[in-house]
């Protein structure tokens, strides 16, 4: 079942790009961005990743977190992070357990869909974007639901 605006996130242990565990109840009382993305070092997803970087200190002056995910190895993610410079998190997700417990849907049934999830300070869900093409529309959506919660 997918998760929605309104819905408690589930919570979830994944390793990041350096191999240490990570869990989403550790950052329990700020605002995470969790967006779900296909593939490391791929052009969409190099375009997606780059915009949230190039946004990073914004949503950190929000006192945000940025999360990325995807079924790429630690080795693979610690690769593209050191790459492009990307400041945040990156969880590998191995068998694509999160993205199901999340709902997060694939395109066409085959490819990894693209969906970024706004996660309250209370762990409640207050925006789920979806879109596999808009790759810059993850980040203005993200960061003004972030704005929006920060003047609440």
């Amino acid at each position: 079942m997918a998760i929605k605006v309104g819905d408690t996130a589930p919570d979830f242990t994944l390793t990041d790009q350096n191999g240490t565990s990570v869990s989403l109840s550790s950052y329990r009382g700020k605002p995470v961005v969790l967006y779900f993305y296909p593939k490391d070092d791929t052009p969409g997803c190099t375009k997606e990743s780059c915009a949230f970087r190039d946004q990073y200190e914004v949503f950190k002056s929000a006192g945000a977190e940025v999360i990325g995910v995807s079924a790429d190895s630690n080795e693979s993610h610690h690769k593209f992070a050191a790459k492009y410079q990307l400041p945040f998190l990156l969880l590998s997700d191995k068998g694509d357990k999160v993205r199901s417990l999340y709902g997060a849907k694939a395109l066409f049934g085959l490819f990894p869909g693209r969906i970024t999830y706004i996660i309250d300070a209370s762990g409640k869900v207050q925006l789920v974007f979806d879109s596999m093409l808009n790759f810059e529309g993850h980040v203005q959506e993200a960061l003004k639901t972030i704005q929006t919660l920060q003047t609440a």
